[in-house]
């Protein structure tokens, strides 16, 4: 597994020190928990460390809450609230994660990282509505389904951060068909056919 950030990520070593750490973490708890596909494992790196990192971009200027729903093992939560601890101390992680074998690895790494983050072992829909300026959730769900979540939990001009695979596209049409939102999308680092799906103006069609 490589353990180099991407280049131009301009992230401290410390924060670099931070991220090596957790990968190592969650390779560890891999032989216990399925927190990433087994097959993921020999490049985890780049398939969930790095992909989960050129989200921190989309952050609003503003700050806020960003709330991430089905956190797993900690893609992008948990990397994300290693970015923002060193550059965006105006953002506040909040992760919510189901299943308590995971959400008990969550609470593990943040401790063992000193991240300051909030950790919701509970389902989306039984979490009290949020407010957050982002709603974030990567290999949950249809967008569609994600998109119930985010207008439960938005604020106001917040703003859904969703990356999807190659049938972004046929997603985003089905999502249409009960939304309406406005749409900027955002190519992969990871995979030249993903893409990241920046949603705004979210109410139902």
């Amino acid at each position: 597994m490589s353990d180099r950030v991407p280049v131009g990520s301009g992230v401290s070593r410390e924060t670099e020190a931070r991220l090596r750490r957790f990968a190592e973490l969650v390779l560890k708890w891999s032989g216990r928990i399925n927190l990433v596909a087994p097959g993921d494992l020999p490049d985890l790196w780049q398939r969930h460390v790095v992909d989960s990192m050129q989200l921190a971009p989309l952050a609003p200027a503003s700050g806020g809450d960003w709330l991430d729903i089905g956190s797993g093992g900690g893609f992008p939560g948990l990397v994300l609230a290693i970015l923002f601890d060193d550059s965006r101390p105006d953002i506040t992680m909040t992760l919510v994660e189901a299943d308590r074998r995971k959400a008990a690895f969550l609470h593990h790494a943040a401790q063992a990282l000193d991240l300051r983050v909030r950790i919701l072992t509970a389902r989306s829909e039984a979490v009290d509505p949020q407010g957050a300026a982002v709603v974030s959730a990567r290999a949950l769900a249809p967008l569609a389904v994600l998109l119930g979540h985010a207008a439960r939990h938005l604020a106001p001009g917040g703003r859904g951060v969703f990356p999807k695979g190659r049938a972004w596209q046929q997603e985003v049409a089905k999502a249409r068909e009960e939304w309406q939102f406005s749409l900027t999308t955002r190519s992969s680092l990871t995979d030249p056919e993903a893409r990241i799906l920046v949603v705004e103006g979210l109410s139902r069609a």
